[in-house]
């Protein structure tokens, strides 16, 4: 089925040295660019991690470090990327608890950023594990009634791509509204719809560190927005300012954004950190 977009949709998978956000690095990123007008570009890049790579990784995807030897590193190719990635919103399996995250960092990492608050993420694999809870193998043989394996080759970034796309149009014509009867098999194709269903927790930064939490009045009482919604704030998920609003601790306590800014954490939670800090600082010039 042909997607309802309304914008660029990036379809990707990586293939990394490991699955540690912050130490791992990626090593293989495939992409599909599908456009409003129903065009496609496919795009595939092989990345020097500078390290060598674990001889796990090499087992499973059969990438070796001379392969990559002569390949780009990430920051070579981030300006590349952040310019094809303008304006899209993004796609993938499993993409929003580890693909997104990692692309971000890498980002980060080579000074570029993809602000992904303002991007509509689609998990296929949310979707499916929603819908019949199985791998994208699985996935793969039964929205499209084909073995994976004899039609692609595992643990490639590219070949998980392609299959991957073909996953999602296939979910949207198996679920499409006009076809189901039960509301709960219905799924809109729909980029928000489908962004909202894909979404997993409240996290605002990708480690979970913060959270979206209510606006609360003096009576205790959730405050709701000009649409009747409960307004929302950033709110700490760790430590001991666990569940106080980040906004209220960085003015009670200032060094403990120096703190976080300094520590181990994320460069895309010191992102956030800096985003909301750089906002109380405008509120109360203004």
């Amino acid at each position: 089925m042909k997607l309802n977009l309304t914008k660029p949709l990036i379809i990707f998978d990586l293939e990394t040295t490991g699955l540690d956000i912050s130490k791992d690095r990626i090593i293989q990123i495939s992409y599909i660019k599908a456009m409003p007008d129903g065009t496609e570009t496919r795009r595939n890049y092989m990345v020097n991690p500078e390290c060598k790579l674990p001889p796990m990784i090499t087992e499973i995807t059969s990438i070796t470090d001379e392969m990559l030897a002569d390949k780009p590193t990430f920051k070579e190719l981030a300006g590349t990327l952040v310019k094809d990635f303008e304006g899209c919103d993004f796609a993938g399996f499993n993409s929003n608890r580890f693909d997104v995250p990692m692309l971000a960092e890498e980002m980060l990492r080579a000074g570029q950023s993809i602000d992904f608050s303002k991007c509509r993420l689609i998990d296929v694999q949310t979707i499916f594990h929603k819908m019949e809870r199985r791998n994208l193998a699985a996935a793969y043989k039964f929205y499209c009634g084909r073995k994976m394996e004899d039609d692609f080759q595992a643990h490639l970034a590219d070949q998980d791509t392609e299959a991957t796309w073909k996953v999602l149009q296939a979910q949207l014509d198996m679920y499409d509204p006009a076809k189901q009867e039960e509301e709960d098999r219905k799924l809109e194709n729909n980029m928000d719809v489908l962004n909202e269903f894909s979404r997993q927790n409240d996290n605002v930064d990708f480690a979970g560190r913060m959270v979206w939490g209510d606006v609360k009045g003096p009576d205790g009482k959730p405050l709701l927005d000009k649409n009747g919604k409960p307004r929302k704030q950033e709110v700490f998920n760790f430590g001991k300012y666990k569940g106080m609003a980040v906004a209220d601790v960085l003015r009670r306590d200032p060094g403990y954004y120096s703190w976080m800014i300094g520590g181990d954490f994320p460069l895309e939670t010191k992102q956030w950190m800096t985003r909301i800090k750089m906002r109380e600082i405008y509120t109360v010039k203004n």
